[in-house]
């Protein structure tokens, strides 16, 4: 089982920055990936972007070259830098982590952004 919990989230105006986090806790060697994804209302659940153990980094398109995604492993715990956001950038924000051993995926509880003037 993992837990994770997530933080960060706000309302910022566009061309803000916001930092979020996920906190992972429990069998956390048997993920080897996390990430983000996010949903708008009445849209799909989309990427934003993901992470390996191995510091492999994958972006969604929408996102790439204002979000950062990190982790720290010792905290573990997983970053999303947000740079230059946007109105469209306004969804809630879905921290997952992925497990083998079984494999699952764990979901976190979301967070809101709201980019707004």
């Amino acid at each position: 089982q993992v837990q994770l919990v997530e933080s960060g989230g706000g309302l910022v105006q566009p061309g803000g920055s916001l930092r979020l986090s996920c906190a992972a806790s429990g069998s956390t060697l048997s993920i080897y990936h996390q990430g983000w994804y996010r949903q708008a209302p009445g849209k799909q659940r989309e990427l934003v972007a993901s992470i390996t153990t191995g510091a492999n980094t994958n972006y969604g398109d929408s996102v790439k070259g204002r979000f950062t995604i990190s982790r720290d492993d010792a905290q573990n715990t997983v970053y999303l830098e947000m740079n230059s956001l946007k109105p469209a950038d306004t969804a809630v924000y879905f921290c997952y982590a992925a497990t083998f051993g079984p494999t699952h995926t764990y979901w976190g509880q979301g967070t809101q952004v709201t980019v707004s003037s």
